[in-house]
């Protein structure tokens, strides 16, 4: 997130950023993303829970990354990560575990050192982050006995004022849902690395979308929230009870990231082709 994106979030939710729920988390990719999607999933890491984790596709995660979106600015000044598979002892073994990441949000970047147990590693954020979206990579890892083996988190529970945003209480909220996960995350819309337009589906089945003029002067912010439902291939969007049904089409492109079409007749702010990548 930029800082002109920032300031701009700030003043649409108030002077004072307000803890907002996690709307979504993804990865670049995962362990078995194509064979079995529900098992190492980017959701695992929001429930707490060690009966599930996130692993990365390969034992190489320095080019993966996951990211966090919450539904309204948080202060987060702490993080709870527990490393590795720790579904038992077995799993912990089996899988590569993290020793260094770098949450940044903007032009922020934080680089913490977790020690190899099992079990939750407070880190504190210190000056606290700020922000709607944050990015998680991995810098370095602990090697499992076989070093082709993925690494694995099994959860980041964010923190704010010693109050968690996330946790066992989301599990039954947090189930893969095919038709949708393609669609899950913040898309971008505006100039390449400088967007104006960003729309965010979120795993609860509600949408936000922000416009943030470059010249507040001759155009103003907006927002728009609603629901949506989604299949394979049609989206249909409810704003205060007026539904819009269109259909769809994630396409890729150069550098792994992914362009979203829309067919048929969106709302106005929401027409034209969005992007996975800022």
């Amino acid at each position: 997130m930029s800082t002109r994106e920032l300031v701009a979030l700030v003043s649409l939710w108030g002077t004072t950023a307000v803890a907002g729920g996690v709307g979504y988390a993804q990865a670049t990719a995962y362990f078995k993303q194509d064979s079995r999607p529900t098992l190492y999933q980017p959701l695992n890491l929001l429930d707490g829970r060690d009966a599930t984790a996130w692993c990365s596709p390969t034992a190489d995660p320095l080019n993966d990354a996951l990211t966090f979106g919450f539904s309204a600015p948080v202060r987060l000044d702490e993080l709870r990560v527990s490393n590795g598979n720790n579904f038992d002892t077995g799993t912990w073994g089996t899988f590569s575990r993290v020793s260094k990441i770098v949450i940044r949000s903007g032009k922020r970047s934080q680089t913490f050192t977790l020690e190899d147990l099992r079990g939750p590693q407070s880190v504190r954020i210190e000056p606290p982050m700020t922000g709607a979206r944050f990015v998680v990579e991995i810098l370095d890892t602990f090697p499992a006995e076989d070093p082709d083996q993925p690494v694995c988190l099994t959860d980041i529970v964010f923190y704010t004022d010693g109050k968690p945003l996330n946790g066992p209480w989301l599990t039954t909220r947090l189930k893969y849902d095919r038709a949708a996960a393609p669609l899950l995350g913040t898309w971008f819309a505006g100039f390449n690395g400088t967007p104006d337009r960003f729309w965010s589906f979120n795993f609860d089945g509600t949408f936000n979308y922000r416009y943030e003029p470059y010249d507040e002067i001759a155009a103003k912010p907006r927002t728009l929230d609603g629901t949506y439902d989604v299949s394979a291939t049609k989206l249909v969007l409810d704003i205060k009870g007026k539904r819009t049904s269109m259909g769809f089409v994630r396409l890729p492109r150069k550098g792994g990231s992914f362009e979203l079409k829309l067919d048929g007749e969106p709302p106005a702010d929401l027409k034209g082709e969005w992007r996975s990548t800022p």
